[in-house]
């Protein structure tokens, strides 16, 4: 059997992330790897899930400061690298997390957050825990909202304007480009396109790696 893997899925609003770790997880089952737990940021503790509610909620009384807010994200990263992360990888049990901190480099980053300042924060993570593969699924902006306005009622982050959104893709874009761990993924087509793709690609990964 293959030693366990730090698997992170990441993506925007509406690129099927969610859906992604259900099928990765799958693949994996088929490879005869059972021992896998699926986790999402922020969340998956009793902690992380608070900071979670608190991040993605309106307040009509106080707004979220950027900073503010990229400390309880990393708040409720840290949390969950500590109890869940860390602790079953040296188990052997294999992870598949919803976002990392790409996503903060991509979103906090939209804000106008400087990259100087996540990776501080990145550095701490990297003790915890660094991912083995990450998987990125593109999706052109619009296409990715307009599902999600169809799929559900929008929180805080995904009404956030387009011109944000616009930001988020090219960092995304940007700093995927420089990570050699990973799978990119045309998140655009059908759901069946999109699946075939991530089995091929997922599969092949598996096939070279240690």
């Amino acid at each position: 059997m293959k030693k366990n893997k730090f698997i992170v899925v990441e993506g925007m609003e509406g690129a099927g992330k969610t859906t992604a770790c259900q099928t990765i997880k799958k693949i994996l089952l088929l490879k005869m790897i059972k021992n896998v737990i699926i986790v999402r940021q922020p969340g998956s503790t009793f902690i992380s899930e608070k900071i979670r509610s608190l991040i993605t909620s309106e307040h009509k009384k106080e707004k979220l400061n950027k900073y503010s807010e990229l400390l309880l994200l990393y708040s409720a990263r840290f949390q969950l690298l500590k109890n869940v992360i860390q602790p079953q990888l040296k188990k052997g049990n294999w992870i598949i997390s919803d976002r990392h901190n790409l996503s903060s480099i991509a979103y906090q980053g939209g804000q106008g957050i400087k990259n100087s300042l996540i990776y501080d924060l990145i550095k701490i993570t990297n003790k915890f825990a660094k991912p083995d593969l990450t998987i990125f699924f593109d999706i052109k902006q619009e296409i990715g909202l307009n599902r999600i306005i169809l799929r559900s009622k929008l929180d805080r982050i995904e009404k956030k304007s387009s011109i944000f959104f616009s930001k988020v893709r090219k960092n995304y874009l940007k700093y995927i480009s420089l990570n050699s761990k990973k799978i990119i993924i045309n998140a655009n087509l059908d759901l069946k396109m999109v699946n075939n793709h991530l089995k091929k690609k997922l599969n092949n990964w598996l096939k070279n790696s240690q």
